[in-house]
């Protein structure tokens, strides 16, 4: 999120959408499919729990993941879905303590995730436009947002979200044609920058949504009110970059992204402890 002029209205909610491990049941290790080419120990199947999860859910070689090169362990953040899944769903015990509901509390995990997920751009959504009746329809979509997860677990199962993450869509892609200047001109939505370096270039108001930018160098670039909604951005370089303005940024795009102490973010991230000092 932008540094200037951020609405605080949903300041709560953002703490929310932060990863707090020590209040779930490690989730993530056990609930996600993982392969070994996209950074993680090894493959495993969905609901098999990592072979580094501890009794206590915590992993068991933590401080050592950059050292091994788990960049996928490293990258991924949860947007608070496993907290909020362990404590709204097992006030009581762990998952493992209830071996016939696994699956379901799996799948509540990562159906939490996807709201939680779409929570955050509709927080970031919220500050960026001062349009009153978008504000409006954006507040109607974060009470509906609260209302769906609290739902009870068979309730939450069931729930359509694909007509709820349409109606978030419609309202993202207005904040990011409003954003974009000239947004014929702007509008590069989904392009292939595989490698690209782009040379100290002025990328202001740029639409890199749901691009492929792996590898990319930003090194030195403008990137006020730059757009990087969904854009693949692992091993990108951000060295000596100011991105403290750019949009729609998430921890998990800044975690697998490289940075050093000079490299600057949105002021609702967190500065990975794996960048250059």
């Amino acid at each position: 999120m932008t540094n200037d002029k951020v609405d605080r209205k949903y300041d709560n909610l953002i703490t929310k959408l932060k990863i707090d491990c020590k209040k779930c049941s490690g989730l993530c290790c056990v609930a996600l499919y993982c392969a070994k080419i996209d950074g993680f120990p090894g493959n495993k199947e969905a609901g098999t729990p990592c072979k580094y999860l501890d009794s206590d859910f915590r992993c068991k070689i933590h401080s050592k993941l950059a050292d091994k090169n788990y960049k996928g362990c490293l990258a991924y953040d949860c947007f608070g879905a496993g907290q909020r899944t362990t404590q709204l769903y097992l006030p009581d015990g762990t998952w493992n303590m209830n071996p016939e509901q696994e699956d379901k509390l799996f799948n509540i995990f990562m159906i939490v995730y996807q709201l939680h997920q779409m929570l955050w751009y509709l927080v970031e959504a919220f500050a960026l436009t001062s349009d009153q009746l978008l504000k409006s329809t954006i507040d109607l979509l974060i009470t509906e947002n609260e209302q769906m997860v609290q739902q009870p677990m068979d309730n939450l199962s069931t729930l359509d979200l694909s007509k709820y993450r349409s109606k978030v869509n419609k309202v993202l892609k207005q904040i990011s044609v409003v954003i974009s200047e000239n947004a014929s001109s702007n509008q590069i939505h989904g392009a292939n920058y595989l490698g690209k370096d782009f040379k100290k270039a002025n990328l202001d108001r740029k639409n890199f949504s749901m691009s492929l930018m792996i590898a990319a160098s930003f090194s030195g670039c403008s990137l006020r009110k730059t757009n990087f909604l969904g854009a693949d951005l692992r091993d990108a370089n951000f060295k000596n970059t100011d991105l403290s303005e750019s949009i729609f940024l998430t921890q998990m795009q800044i975690n697998s992204a490289k940075g050093n102490s000079d490299t600057k973010i949105p002021i609702n991230l967190s500065r990975p402890a794996t960048w250059e000092k």
